[in-house]
């Protein structure tokens, strides 16, 4: 039987300990070459949508496994993609234009030795807090041993994944979060000083989320640079997810960040350079960052790349892509915790066999 879960069941069998885990371990597997991924794929059709101008159609795919997981997953969303501005601020945004006012977005795990599909889920959920679970590995790794003083630029649903997975890893003594939209991100503050436990302050300006942190996240949908390079001292650890594509070409990090790092690790150069992004490739391309002095997580992981040596040391952690390998490692846990909790529905899996040779 094929088990089908839905978004809420997603969440309800991932943790921050379990999640990041086992992102922790398919990583290590990738730079092992136990693991495989396939680069990220968006296409964008050229005309523009007839009933939402300005936007276009878009189709995601990535996909990835390992033996350690069992299974490949394959991740795909079908999208009505564009921007709008938020207090002036240019950002991504995807119309909810499906049945309902909804998204549309599948992750299907395949069992790697029956071949046959054992898990399909919305991506939704999972791709939240594979996001947030990466950032916390590449976090573990770079930042202070023990940070004081997060800024987070943010009030949105990754905003809050960041802040719940690195509070699992870190004791923050002062919490300040900054977004352009002053009211929702007291709203944040507001919800996440309950939902946590602890105080959560709502910065006034860009620069005072900055001034006084050794730790900074970016976890938004803006399209330009959130903070001013020249704002960041010696010791900080700095992390965006502010992925572009070749359409888009969005960022978190402004040149002048990127200047200053002494180390500069991402998620993928391999996509950087298929999507020409701003921050790693056009970086390298403008010499501001050699790009053999651009490593990727895995390194850091297997140990063939430092991480932070020095308490004086600015480090970088561009999370900027999602990964195939992300979804089954996520989707591995959620298939073991589903099935123990008696989570989904399952359905038969004869519906997507066949007897003919594909």
């Amino acid at each position: 039987m094929t088990l089908l879960l839905s978004n809420e069941d997603v969440e309800k069998a991932l943790t921050p300990e379990s999640t990041i885990a086992a992102t922790e371990q398919i990583y290590r597997e990738l730079a092992e070459g136990a693991a495989l991924n396939r680069a990220r794929s968006q296409v964008y059709l050229p005309s523009e949508s007839k009933n939402n101008p300005g936007f276009h159609y878009r189709f995601k795919s990535q996909e990835g496994g390992s033996a350690g997981t069992g299974v490949w997953a394959l991740r795909i969303t079908s999208d009505m993609a564009g921007h709008s501005f938020t207090a002036g601020v240019k950002r991504r945004r995807i119309l909810p234009v499906a049945t309902g006012n909804r998204y549309c977005g599948l992750v299907i795990l395949f069992d790697i030795e029956r071949i046959e599909p054992v898990a399909i889920m919305p991506d939704g959920v999972i791709q939240k807090l594979r996001v947030a679970a990466l950032s916390a590995v590449g976090a573990k790794y770079l930042a202070p041993k023990n940070p004081g003083n997060l800024g987070l630029f943010g009030s949105g649903w990754q905003a809050g994944a960041h802040l719940e997975y690195l509070c699992a890893l870190f004791n923050f003594e002062r919490i300040r979060v900054y977004s352009p939209n002053s009211e929702h991100c007291r709203e944040f503050a507001s919800r996440m000083s309950s939902k946590l436990g602890r105080r959560v302050d709502a910065a006034g300006t860009a620069r005072e989320a900055v001034e006084g942190s050794d730790f900074l996240q970016a976890a938004t949908a803006a399209w330009d640079p959130v903070f001013d390079g020249q704002w960041v001292e010696k010791g900080m650890y700095v992390a965006s997810i502010g992925g572009s594509d070749a359409s888009n070409k969005r960022r978190e990090i402004d040149d002048e960040t990127i200047r200053r790092a002494d180390l500069y690790i991402v998620h993928s150069k391999e996509v950087a350079q298929l999507d020409k992004s701003p921050d790693i490739w056009e970086a390298a391309e403008k010499g501001i960052k050699s790009w053999d002095s651009i490593h990727e997580i895995q390194e850091l992981l297997a140990g063939n790349v430092r991480g932070r040596t020095r308490v004086d040391e600015i480090t970088l952690f561009n999370n900027n892509t999602g990964a195939g390998t992300q979804f089954a490692a996520l989707g591995s846990v959620v298939l073991r915790k589903a099935r123990e909790m008696g989570l989904g529905k399952e359905i038969p899996t004869e519906w997507f066999l066949e007897d003919v040779s594909p």
